[in-house]
């Protein structure tokens, strides 16, 4: 264990030590999440993978609506495309690797308000025009999922897949300034976390 309190024998002491601490800090968060992207980089796959389930996800609800009702092709679809996107977010959007049951629960949340959403955008339609053929169907579709999306990566990257990111809490966690105390100058080397 390090001393908390380090005398400051030479100059330039202090700030060694911290520069030391923060690079075992950083060192130790790169091996602990090595490809955790950034929020940017995270969005941009969020669009790719979840645009992917979401394109795919309207053709199927599409096909299974000629089959039973719609909220019900919905419903089933939403289910099997959130088991999978959960997957692919965790691995690759959010680099937390394999999602846990944890995950897929608060995901399966955000599914669900993504579901309602979808759903009534598209009752909606069949209220104002009860003649709107598929083009009209998927374009409501896809728009209300897209804007259901978004508030999801929010969710997503703030809630659900928050612990995997570590790089912003290690940069955050800085000694406090060093202190002048009698004749000696010390650091007291306390973590400071993030909020």
């Amino acid at each position: 264990m390090k001393s908390l309190v380090l005398p400051k024998t030479m100059p330039g002491a202090a700030d060694e030590a911290r520069s030391a601490e923060r690079a075992d800090a950083d060192t130790a968060a790169a091996r602990r999440n090595p490809g955790a992207p950034g929020p940017l980089a995270s969005f941009a796959r969020f669009v790719v993978f979840g645009g992917g389930v979401g394109v795919a996800s309207s053709t199927a609800v599409a096909g299974l609506a000629g089959l039973m009702p719609w909220a019900v092709a919905n419903a089933l679809i939403t289910v099997a495309s959130t088991l999978l996107s959960t997957e692919l977010h965790a691995r690759f959007t959010f680099g937390a690797g394999h999602a846990g049951w944890r995950q897929h629960w608060q995901s399966a949340g955000s599914a669900t308000a993504a579901y309602v959403v979808t759903s009534t955008a598209v009752l909606v339609l069949h209220l104002v025009e009860p003649s709107a053929g598929v083009l009209y169907e998927q374009v409501v579709y896809l728009t209300a999922a897209g804007l259901a999306g978004i508030g999801r990566f929010l969710l997503l990257r703030v809630f659900v897949f928050a612990g995997g990111r570590t790089r912003t809490t290690v940069r955050a966690m800085e000694p406090a300034p060093a202190r002048e105390t009698g004749a000696a100058k010390v650091s007291l080397l306390f973590p400071v976390p993030a909020l």
